[in-house]
């Protein structure tokens, strides 16, 4: 299993190399592994998308709470 660390680092990687197509890029990665049948890469990359849409958005993420 992939950590969250991971994710996260990779997400970053992808949001330096594409900007906001990151998401795009991402989300391509993850459909072209559902097609082959590869499960478990699929859900790497639907993680590392949602890592991406958390870094690149401008509030919390959803459900965190305020200290």
């Amino acid at each position: 299993m992939t950590s969250e660390h991971d994710i996260y680092l990779a997400a970053n990687k992808l949001i330096e190399q594409f900007g906001e197509d990151a998401p795009i890029r991402a989300a391509m990665r993850r459909d072209d592994l559902l097609k082959v049948g590869d499960v478990d890469g699929c859900v790497v990359w639907k993680r590392t998308l949602k890592a991406i849409d958390e870094l690149q958005s401008v509030g919390p993420p959803e459900g965190a709470g305020v200290h």
